[in-house]
């Protein structure tokens, strides 16, 4: 249940583009045609979903303040939490380097329609902004890395995929002179943040649920420790 949860969370509510605006530049710039758009998302997909577990498993077994307990006992005090950033950014430009060959040797094209941008998602803050979401919300174990990686991926890739398809067929609508361009692709972003937000009152019928049942448990504690002291102070005054 955890691992469907976070998945969906993390495409809809909390996604990337349409939650905390991270990744724009190139959302903006390669959503123009949905060929590029899908080649772009795809290796942002790829990425997030290598880095991110590699980043788990380096935060949990290298950066974290006594991380470095399994080298032996004299390592248990060591803090290597300031390298964090460093360490991330290596694993990620090393994994963007990798899809750039793979995407070089395979399919030139596309290479050559991404352009300056395929290189650039070594500096895309939506794949640095997983890695550090997964560190900051402290992330329990590998599986839920990988997890929030894939859904990450999946939903900055759905987000340039729909609006490079409505991009395409703006071309032949009448848009005021004053909104072409990015401006009615800002406000179509923004309704779409919209329409992907509106999922949060699906995935959150469980909690409400369970936060009710706490409720209620509490108040039959609140209600039995109240008749416990009502019988005392009965026996008492007898």
């Amino acid at each position: 249940m955890e691992h469907i949860e976070l998945f969906f969370k993390s495409i809809f509510i909390d996604n990337m583009v349409f939650a905390t605006f991270l990744g724009m530049c190139s959302y903006l710039a390669v959503s123009k045609k949905v060929s590029t758009a899908v080649g772009l998302g795809a290796a942002v997909v790829f990425v997030l979903a290598i880095t991110v577990p590699l980043n788990w498993l380096l935060d949990q077994y290298i950066l974290q303040p006594g991380a470095l307990s399994w080298l032996g006992a004299e390592y248990a005090s060591y803090d290597l939490s300031f390298l964090s950033f460093i360490m991330f950014i290596a694993t990620i430009a090393t994994m963007v380097q990798l899809v750039e060959i793979i995407v070089e040797k395979f399919s030139p094209s596309l290479y050559n329609s991404l352009g300056i941008f395929l290189p650039l998602i070594a500096v895309n803050c939506a794949i640095l902004g997983g890695s550090l979401f997964m560190q900051s919300r402290e992330i329990a174990s590998l599986g839920l890395a990988l997890n929030y990686g894939i859904s990450s991926g999946i939903g900055w890739f759905l987000a340039i995929l729909a609006i490079a398809a409505i991009r395409e067929k703006i071309r032949y609508s009448n848009v005021p002179p004053a909104l072409r361009g990015l401006g009615i692709t800002f406000i179509i972003t923004g309704l779409m943040a919209i329409g992907f937000m509106s999922f949060g009152g699906m995935l959150t019928g469980g909690d409400e649920e369970e936060a009710k049942e706490e409720t209620t448990v509490q108040v039959e504690a609140v209600e039995t420790e109240s008749a416990k002291e009502l019988a005392n102070n009965t026996t008492i005054n007898e």
